[in-house]
């Protein structure tokens, strides 16, 4: 026997666990330059533990990809007087995020941070780290 219309009840803690779900999606990229310094060359590098931080919640948006910037342990160098141009990807934020930070988790100095980035309506943003 099929059953068309099951009578469900879900508890109203999972119900709110699987509406947060569906908020999330989308990407979010944020490109980031970094300038190197004008006498001599720097090495910069990104670690998987970075991380976009809702302001007004505890979700967490987790690096999918990136480009043109060298993963941990990898460096990559940049020359004397030049800047470094570079794009991170997200998984998506919640709908009702208004602000974020960017932040690079990790047990050495010299961490990744963007503080109080507004949200906007393509999830696109310019950062200069």
């Amino acid at each position: 026997m099929i059953i068309t219309k099951p009578k469900v009840e879900i508890a109203p803690d999972i119900l709110k666990k699987l509406q947060e779900c569906t908020q999330e999606d989308g990407q979010v990229i944020i490109h980031c330059i970094s300038g190197g310094s004008s006498f001599y060359d720097s090495y910069i590098r990104i670690w998987t533990s970075t991380y976009l931080f809702d302001q007004n919640s505890d979700h967490t948006s987790e690096l999918v990809h990136v480009e043109n910037i060298s993963m941990a342990p990898e460096w990559m160098m940049v020359p004397a007087g030049t800047i470094a141009h570079y794009s991170l990807i997200f998984s998506g934020l919640p709908k009702d995020c208004t602000h974020f930070d960017l932040e690079e988790v990790m047990p050495l100095p010299g961490c990744f941070k963007a503080k109080n980035i507004r949200r906007n309506n393509t999830d696109v943003y310019f950062v200069r780290l």
